[in-house]
């Protein structure tokens, strides 16, 4: 890089430096020739070049201008980097990538976005062959948490039905600069062919779960108020006295299937 690059704390930026992490993540993915890789926040490129190298071509989406400045040169020597200025909260693969069929997406998202741009994701899931995150360890406890535990949610409930959740290792903070105050993890998220389970229509499905973990310390009976009956959860076989955050996610399901069939 022509000039050292200051981490800019709007932007969420840590970089990761540790060769051995980066390694890893890259064994990881496993990119190949002729797939197409997407790369949030190619940051410095760390993860960036050894993906060229295995890949030949990458694309990538970054918000930073400096970074944007810098980074074509950079990679070049190690294959061909197609970099777009964009927020990633407003990707859209479709226009992106429009001779794509199917993308494999990877970064390591800003801590401060990574919820909502997972969503985001999901929303357009029919486009995406695999994902792979670097995020905090905390969020990624709540991706792959499963009913009774403390960190299970609306997160937990609305990933698991699009996808298949695999957290991999933990990356402590020294591999970063500067180091953040927390611990990270990288996860895989794999869409499943077809859907796990039968919610009825996507909205109402939505509608339900987020409802219900916005108290989730409620029984079901008043967790739902509003959306579903004593009735409603007596046809489906659901305990009103019990809590949202016992529920898996298929229970939500049959329950949201069940209130658009009557």
């Amino acid at each position: 890089m022509t000039q050292p690059h200051r981490a800019r704390k709007r932007f969420g930026q840590n970089f990761l430096h540790d060769q051995a992490v980066i390694n890893r993540i890259v064994t990881a993915i496993d990119p190949q020739p002729e797939q197409t890789l997407l790369e949030i926040g190619p940051g410095l490129g760390a993860i960036t070049a050894p993906l060229l190298q295995a890949a030949g071509k990458v694309n990538a989406v970054e918000i930073d201008r400096d970074l944007i400045a810098q980074l074509p040169a950079a990679m070049a020597p190690h294959g061909e980097l197609t970099l777009h200025e964009q927020d990633a909260l407003k990707l859209n693969l479709k226009e992106l990538l429009p001779d794509s069929d199917k993308v494999r997406v990877v970064g390591n998202l800003p801590y401060n976005i990574s919820t909502p741009l997972l969503f985001h994701l999901c929303d357009q899931i029919d486009r995406i062959q695999d994902m792979h995150f670097m995020l905090q360890k905390e969020v990624v406890e709540r991706m792959a948490a499963g009913p009774g535990s403390k960190t299970y949610g609306r997160l937990s409930v609305m990933l698991q039905y699009h996808c298949q959740v695999v957290p991999l290792f933990i990356v402590k903070a020294g591999a970063f600069n500067p180091p953040p105050k927390v611990e990270s993890a990288i996860i895989r998220l794999k869409p499943h062919p077809t859907a796990p389970f039968q919610i009825g229509e996507y909205a109402q499905f939505q509608k339900l779960v987020t409802q219900c973990f916005s108290q989730r310390r409620k029984t079901l009976r008043n967790a739902v108020n509003g959306i579903a009956t004593l009735e409603d959860l007596e046809a489906v076989g659901l305990d009103p006295t019990a809590r949202p955050e016992t529920l898996y996610g298929e229970d939500f399901g049959k329950l949201s299937h069940h209130l658009c069939n009557n």
